[in-house]
């Protein structure tokens, strides 16, 4: 289990799964009922806006930074650029946040040698994950000395449900093991949350499952398989007091 106070799964209103995982620290991911918190995708930006907004001041911090996310391997660090082009945003203490329908949203918590914290939100889609994109955060934070890293895997679909074409499984799980699979109902799946846990235990990095549910089988979260371009939930981390 997580160290820290916690709150049980479902936390209810704008999240889905919250806790203080470490003493100053805080991981959530949200559900629907958060809105769309995606500008590329749903509604209009204003919209999108007050979303955030009231996520930010919901969870106690002036704001959360995004990425603009395009299935990468490339890590960027928190900072001046408000929406970096990266599937991985690191941060050493300011909030992060990464946004999915259907991939597996993935925040990592550590701390580095000055003892602030080390944190991160990664996007790992199907691309990002045969690309690598899991392991280059991890080694991204360690090059800077992070430590006694932990990981949180949030809501995306499930290996039952990720239906792909055969070869599309055969070519990812060459690559990442633990992938490749079969539907509930017989056909070819890719299961994107056992590539993910997979790559981070071989990193050594201690992984956690309880925030974990289907995106595509659950209406409380959006999924685009379920019902394409509706909205983005997200996975959250931040440092406070």
């Amino acid at each position: 289990m997580s160290r820290g106070s916690a709150e049980s799964a479902p936390y209810g209103g704008l999240f889905w799964w919250r806790r203080d995982v470490r003493p100053g620290v805080t991981v959530a991911f949200t559900q629907a009922a958060a809105g769309n918190l995606a500008f590329h995708v749903g509604e209009d930006g204003e919209a999108v806006r007050r979303h955030r907004a009231r996520l930010a001041a919901e969870a106690g911090v002036p704001s959360f930074q995004y990425m603009s996310q395009v299935h990468g391997c490339e890590a960027a660090w928190a900072g001046d650029d408000a929406a970096p082009t990266a599937d991985a945003l690191l941060s050493r203490g300011k909030p992060v946040a990464v946004m999915v329908a259907d991939c597996v949203p993935l925040v990592l918590v550590g701390q580095f040698p000055d003892e602030r914290p080390a944190l991160a939100a990664v996007h790992a889609g199907r691309p990002g994950l045969a690309a690598g994109i899991v392991t280059e955060a991890v080694a991204r934070l360690r090059d800077e000395g992070a430590t006694e890293l932990e990981a949180w895997l949030g809501p995306s679909i499930c290996g039952r449900c990720y239906e792909v074409p055969e070869q599309m499984r055969d070519q990812v799980a060459e690559i990442v093991p633990g992938t490749g699979g079969t539907t509930s109902w017989g056909t070819p799946a890719l299961d994107l949350p056992a590539g993910v846990r997979t790559q981070l235990e071989a990193g050594g990095v201690v992984v956690h499952r309880d925030a974990e549910a289907c995106t595509y089988e659950d209406a409380r979260f959006f999924s685009h398989r379920r019902a394409p371009g509706v909205g983005r939930i997200a996975g959250l981390v931040w440092a406070h007091g």
